[in-house]
C-alpha cells in the first residue's frame, strides 16, 4: 500500500524506445509521478508488473510478441490495476480502444498522428491529468466487478439516496446524460437496459475524441433496443432515439418548425473539454425548461455541474451515479457538493429510475 501523498508509480509500455522516452519524460515532469520502469511489449510488461508492482500502467496497443489488448486481458484476469491505453487516432485505433475499455482499461490517450509521434508532447498535460485521475480509479473488469485501487482513493461518501425535496412531479420530456472517464463502459451497461419504446429522447455528452464517437455510437446501437446515433446538424430528437455528441463539437438543442433538433457548435472548449456537458445541459434548459431528467455519470472533473444547476433551478430532476459504482467519482461528486442532485444511485439502478421518472 502506497502511503497517502506518495508518488504514483508508473510503468510505461511501448515497443518504440522513442515513445517510451517521451512518455516517461512527460510523466517525470510532474512531482506527483514516478516512472519506475518501462517495457517493450505486452509480455515484458507482465513480467515487469510482477517485479515492480506499479500503481498504474500506460500501455501501447500495437506491439510485437504480445499486443496491448492481450496484455490488458491478462492483467485484468490475474492482477487488476489501472491501465491507460495509448492508441492511434484512427478508425482502427478507435475500434481497438473500445475493445480495451470493454476489457477494463480505465482511460485512453490518443496519439496525435501515427504510432510513433513526436507530437505526443503536445498532449503532455492530458497525459499527466489522466494518470493522476486513474491512479485512484476503480477498475471495472469485463465481468462487471469493481476492484479497489492500490492507492488510497477519495474517502467514501455516505450512500444516501435523496439529496433534496422530491421534484419529480413534473413532466420529463427529455433525458440529458453527462459522462467522462469510465463512461463508455457505464453507458454500455445503462443504455442496453432501456426498452425499445422509451417514451422520450435521450442526449448524451461523453468526453471522447472525434475519431472515436462514430464507432462508439455504432457499438452501442448494435447492443441496444433503442436507436443510438451520433449527433449531426438538423437531426430530429424523438422518443426511443439516443443521440451521442460527436467528439470535437458541442451538442446543443434548438427548435425548428416546432421540432427539437440537434445543432453542433465549434465554440471553444469549456472546462477544457469539447464536447462539454455544461453546454448541452444549458441548451436543454433553454428549450425544455424544467421538464428534464438530468443524469451525471462517472468522470473526472466537474463538467455538468453548472448546467445541472441551471436545469435544477427550472425544476429538472437530477440523478448522480453513486461513488460505489463510479470508476472516477469526480463529476457526480461535484454535482452532489453543489447541492443540485435529487437522487444518488448505483449504476445498475439508474435505468429503472429513468423509466420510472419519464413515465
Amino acid at each position: 500500500m502506497i502511503p497517502r501523498g506518495g508518488k504514483i508509480r508508473v510503468l510505461v509500455v511501448d515497443d518504440s524506445a522513442l515513445m517510451r522516452q517521451f512518455i516517461s519524460d512527460i510523466l517525470r515532469s510532474d512531482p506527483r509521478i514516478e516512472v519506475i520502469g518501462t517495457a517493450r511489449d505486452g509480455r515484458d510488461a507482465l513480467a515487469q508488473i510482477q517485479i515492480l508492482k506499479p500503481d498504474l500502467v500506460t500501455m501501447d496497443v500495437e506491439m510485437p510478441n504480445m499486443s496491448g489488448l492481450e496484455a490488458l486481458d491478462e492483467i485484468m484476469k490475474t492482477n487488476p490495476l489501472p491501465v491507460i491505453m495509448v492508441s492511434s487516432m484512427t478508425q482502427e485505433g478507435a475500434e481497438t480502444t473500445l475493445k480495451a475499455l470493454a476489457l477494463g482499461c480505465v482511460d485512453f490517450i490518443g496519439k496525435p498522428s501515427g504510432s510513433i509521434s513526436l507530437n505526443i508532447k503536445t498532449i503532455g498535460q492530458e497525459i499527466i491529468d489522466k494518470v493522476i485521475a486513474a491512479s485512484t480509479a476503480k477498475i471495472r473488469t469485463k465481468n462487471g466487478f469493481l476492484v479497489a485501487p492500490s492507492r488510497p482513493a477519495i474517502a467514501p461518501a455516505a450512500d444516501f439516496r435523496r439529496m433534496s425535496p422530491p421534484s419529480n412531479s413534473g413532466r420529463r420530456d427529455i433525458v440529458a446524460i453527462a459522462s467522462s472517464t469510465g463512461g463508455p463502459m457505464a453507458l454500455s451497461e445503462l443504455i442496453p437496459k432501456l426498452p425499445k419504446k422509451f417514451p422520450v429522447p435521450i442526449v448524451i455528452t461523453q468526453h471522447m475524441p472525434k475519431e472515436f464517437t462514430p464507432s462508439f455510437s455504432k457499438r452501442l446501437n448494435d447492443s441496444s433496443e433503442v436507436e443510438v446515433i451520433e449527433g449531426f446538424d438538423g437531426l430530429t430528437l424523438k422518443p426511443g432515439r439516443v443521440v451521442i455528441a460527436p467528439g470535437g463539437k458541442h451538442l446543443t438543442i434548438m427548435r425548428r418548425a416546432g421540432a427539437a433538433v440537434c445543432a453542433l457548435s465549434d465554440a471553444p472548449p469549456v472546462l477544457s473539454v469539447k464536447p462539454a456537458a455544461n453546454v448541452m445541459f444549458l441548451s436543454v434548459a433553454d428549450e425544455y425548461g424544467g421538464n428534464v431528467l438530468c443524469v451525471i455519470l462517472t468522470g473526472m472533473g466537474r463538467d455538468g455541474t453548472d448546467g445541472a444547476l441551471a436545469l435544477k433551478r427550472k425544476g429538472a430532476y437530477v440523478i448522480a451515479e453513486s461513488q460505489k459504482t463510479c470508476v472516477v467519482y469526480g463529476m457526480p461528486k461535484a454535482a452532489v457538493d453543489a447541492g443540485v442532485v435529487d437522487e444518488v444511485l448505483p449504476l445498475n439502478e439508474i435505468p429503472d429510475a429513468m423509466v420510472r421518472l419519464v413515465n
